[in-house]
């Protein structure tokens, strides 16, 4: 359809993952957030929603709206 974009979610990593645990850093690593200020966008689906969840003390979520291709 013409006009509607894919929702997305712009993820950066805000706070040091240094002191949390081991399972926290691989859900960065996971999400491929490896250094502060590290940005990626990943689709809006209930899988990365959850991961978030875990990580939403070192990360910031911004949605946006992406062209289908």
């Amino acid at each position: 359809m013409k006009g509607e974009g894919i929702r997305h979610l712009r993820i950066t990593l805000v706070r040091s993952p240094i002191g949390y645990s081991q399972r926290q850093r691989r859900t960065l690593r996971t999400l491929g957030l490896r250094r502060l200020n590290d940005v990626v966008e990943w689709p809006d689906t209930p899988i990365v929603r959850g991961m978030l969840d875990k990580v939403s003390h070192l990360v910031r979520v911004e949605e946006v709206e992406r062209e289908a291709s």
